[in-house]
């Protein structure tokens, strides 16, 4: 089965950089890649954006692999992570003007750096990204006329991993501040702080220099906004606003740096730095139950436990189905809703009437999703059990905003998976799919895992139509992001497998055309391209 997704096909985003300075502190990039769209003019609708980083092994895992295993960042493909990677208050923590001279002088910091990087990132960009758009042209994906359009994602991460950024510091200015207040940082329940993102406890203190980190965050959305402003609409079509580790809005409940958590662990609870321990604190003390307002729960095992192994997340007489667990689980996935909130009010409000969309990517935490405490989704911030669904209310607040629900693990089937795990990716794309329904918002997908087989291409096709028990709904996904674009990728068994997946994908789902064909077409265009393919594949490697 094919899809009809809006009538546009990626051809390649641009490897992350590994600042020297360090990426961004939990509030502002630590890296931005692009992806180029071909557009073309038919009224067909069909998108596919083609990331490439090049630097990731297969792994079975859950969302985007995750460590480097060949080559090093590109130099010279440096992008918007350093929007703020300069002290952005420099010579204005004694200034007389206070806040106001503070956010003057950040504003100039963060819009000369965002043209001095991301330009540089567009201009040596370029070639590749219209080489491959001229590729998948070629493949007579739809259409005469080739136009280059933009996806930004902004990661707003520091050292964390699976946004195949690498390990990314965060800047001198940031660091300076968690010493000063390690609180800032996420923390579990053994003091173990985690540099991936700013605790969003701190979310409206004015904990950077006398800024909060949401206005971070809007400060260089805002000097982006300004200095692309003539690109907005045109080139560059849509932003995916980061919210969390891996730019996914969840807490970093499953770190794999130091080997912390492995797959398919239940992770940790990161509840337990002072500004979040504030708000538990407040939150027990409003419906009369101070004593469960101390700490978050002692009993939830470990990263590495699986759900049995824990008094809190056990089937039977477990803590998350008693009242404390159910107001535990409530404040702490709220906590992160009202994030989203706030970044999605700010990204709203910088970027409306731009002609740009606005979307969020959600996690694929389909490990353990067979049992009924869920305990993966709930560390990491998602209140999703047998009994609950906590995907509708994150669909809603999306909603809200007119944003696009991006969710992974789209190539996943459930037998591939640890059935010891009771991993259930198919299951979860399902729930998915029809909370965004019901909240009537916008569902585009992306594969976890570089997959260059059938199998998981025929896959993406079954899962992309949201045909959910024989009843699409005259309803498919409104993108899909191919990850990723490596060399791998341009082998010739790969790439005329490729060619086939995109020729189905344009086909749509509701036309009907032999596969073989659409095969035989493929290896046709497989062969005489062969030249420029291999060049493509060489060009990666450097």
């Amino acid at each position: 089965m094919a899809m009809s997704l809006p009538h546009q096909i990626g051809a390649i985003s641009g490897s992350p950089l590994a600042a020297d300075a360090g990426g961004v502190s939990g509030e502002a990039p630590s890296s931005a890649t692009v992806s180029a769209v071909w557009r073309a003019p038919v009224a067909t609708n069909l998108r596919v954006s083609v990331q490439k980083t090049g630097m990731e092994m297969d792994r079975v895992s859950p969302s985007p692999p995750l460590s480097p295993a060949r080559g090093g960042m590109r130099p010279d493909l440096s992008v918007a992570a350093q929007a703020l990677m300069s002290a952005p208050v420099r010579g204005c923590a004694d200034s007389e003007d206070g806040e106001e001279a503070r956010a003057e002088s950040a504003g100039r910091d963060v819009v000369s750096s965002v043209r001095r990087k991301c330009w540089g990132f567009l201009h040596t960009s370029a070639s590749i990204l219209m080489f491959s758009t001229w590729v998948l042209r070629s493949a007579e994906v739809g259409g005469d006329k080739a136009e280059v359009h933009v996806h930004i994602v902004y990661l707003f991460i520091g050292s964390g991993v699976g946004a195949g950024a690498g390990r990314i510091p965060l800047p001198k200015w940031a660091v300076e501040e968690i010493d000063k207040d390690p609180d800032l940082a996420y923390t579990d329940q053994w003091g173990r702080r985690n540099y991936e993102y700013l605790s969003l406890g701190c979310d409206t203190l004015p904990a950077l220099k006398g800024r909060t980190p949401v206005q971070c965050y809007s400060d260089f959305m805002r000097a982006f906004r300004d200095t692309f402003e003539h690109l907005l609409g045109d080139t560059i079509v849509e932003i995916q606003v980061g919210m969390g580790p891996a730019g996914e809005l969840r807490y970093p409940s499953y770190p794999e740096q130091d080997g912390i958590w492995k797959f398919p662990g239940i992770g940790a609870f990161q509840c337990y730095d002072k500004y979040m321990l504030s708000s538990l604190k407040a939150a027990a003390e409003a419906i009369g139950k101070p004593e469960w307002g101390s700490t978050g729960p002692t009993d939830a095992g470990h990263y590495n436990n699986w759900p049995e192994d824990t008094n809190f997340f056990r089937k039977e007489g477990g803590g998350w189905n008693t009242p404390y667990g159910e107001f535990f689980l409530s404040w702490y996935s709220q906590m992160l809703l009202d994030h989203g909130e706030r970044i999605l009010q700010s990204a709203k409000s910088v970027f409306e009437n731009k002609g740009v969309k606005i979307s969020i990517k959600i996690a694929g935490i389909h490990w353990h999703y067979g049992t009924r405490s869920h305990a993966p989704e709930l560390t990491a911030g998602y209140y999703n059990t047998r009994f609950r669904d906590g995907y509708l209310p994150i669909a809603q607040m999306l909603a809200r905003h007119g944003a696009v629900f991006n969710f992974t693990c789209i190539e996943m089937r459930d037998h591939e998976q640890p059935q010891d795990a009771l991993c259930a990716p198919e299951k979860l794309v399902r729930q998915v799919a029809l909370a965004t329904q019901e909240a009537q918002v916008p569902l585009a997908g992306e594969n976890a895992l570089p997959r260059y087989d059938d199998y998981a291409h025929e896959q993406i096709l079954q899962a992309s139509a949201l045909d959910i028990d024989g009843n699409s709904a005259d309803r498919e996904m409104c993108a899909f992001t191919y990850l990723r674009m490596n060399p791998d990728l341009f082998q010739p068994d790969n790439w005329r497998r490729f060619v086939a997946f995109v020729k189905k994908m344009k086909e749509g789902k509701d036309v009907h055309r032999c596969w073989e064909q659409v095969e035989r077409e493929a290896d046709h265009f497989v062969h005489v391209t062969q030249p420029l393919v291999q060049e493509a594949a060489v060009a990666l490697m450097h």
